[in-house]
């Protein structure tokens, strides 16, 4: 798979890249950043997924990740949110169709063409990057923010094979519950809800699909996010933890709400808890 970088920078003594590559998953161009440590490698890898609007550079640019990322040794690889172009799917909702793809693999149409964001970060994104960059081949790790909270959370626990440790800032827990997650599994995946209970973190969780990969998953909530009662829904997180025997860390952080000046805020002891559980 060719990767062509678009630009790069020198950051924290490392190298950020913005690239650009052709997905097989989505049939369309794919970009992401990869922020490379210093040094010759193999570095584990941090995949992130962002939220809803986002696309590859709002966590590049706003988090303040690479000082840690940096001390730690860890590649970020922050992915766009979904396939984009005149010629793909979009909706007029901020919530629907490009910079929403919610990390699922649509069957319905229009977007199943292209809406196959699983399936990219899976089958497309993971081996780029361990066949382009010195990545370590096994130390994988993912994590995410809102829908790509969301994302992190089901797709570590619908292959926790591929990744090692996973933790979110303010998920979206359940997807089944809540105004975002019924609206684009209806789109993507059809209205039967026995289908989206494979891309429900919390039914996952209790399904067992969890248990002996994962001995702890660290969530962070923002008390001040006005997101948090009625698309967030930490509390049925915490139950289907509690009901499945899964340890969960979930720190509800006075004050703080869902920007990302709440991530900056925290990013650095996410990526200080991936790394020993990396090493």
């Amino acid at each position: 798979m060719t990767i062509e970088t678009v630009k790069s920078h020198r950051v924290c003594g490392g190298e950020l890249r913005y690239c650009r590559h052709a997905s097989k998953a989505t049939s369309t161009p794919m970009t992401f950043s990869v922020f490379t440590p210093e040094g010759p490698g193999p570095f584990p890898v941090l995949i992130w997924l962002s939220g809803l609007t986002c696309t590859e550079d709002n966590f590049t640019t706003k988090a303040g990740a690479y000082p840690a990322a940096a001390e730690h040794g860890l590649m970020i690889v922050a992915p766009d949110t979904s396939p984009r172009g005149e010629t793909v799917a979009d909706d007029p909702a901020y919530d629907l169709g490009q910079g929403a793809g919610f990390y699922v693999d649509a069957t319905e149409p229009p977007w199943a063409p292209h809406f196959r964001m699983e399936s990219y970060i899976v089958d497309d994104l993971v081996p780029a990057i361990r066949a382009n960059f010195p990545a370590d081949p096994v130390k994988l790790a993912i994590s995410g923010h809102s829908m790509g909270g969301h994302g992190a959370l089901t797709l570590a626990l619908r292959h926790p094979e591929l990744f090692r440790s996973v933790s979110a800032f303010a998920p979206i827990s359940s997807p089944m519950n809540c105004p975002w997650g019924e609206k684009a599994f209806i789109a993507y995946l059809g209205p039967d809800r026995e289908t989206w209970r494979e891309h429900d973190a919390c039914d996952l969780i209790r399904a067992g699909v969890s248990r002996g990969y994962y001995t702890d998953i660290l969530v962070d909530q923002g008390l001040a996010d006005p997101f948090l009662a009625g698309q967030l829904r930490p509390d049925l997180l915490e139950q289907a933890c509690r009901e499945a025997g899964q340890k969960l860390t979930l720190r509800m952080q006075h004050g703080y709400d869902h920007s990302y000046f709440f991530i900056a805020s925290f990013i650095a002891e996410h990526l200080g808890w991936h790394a020993r559980r990396l090493a």
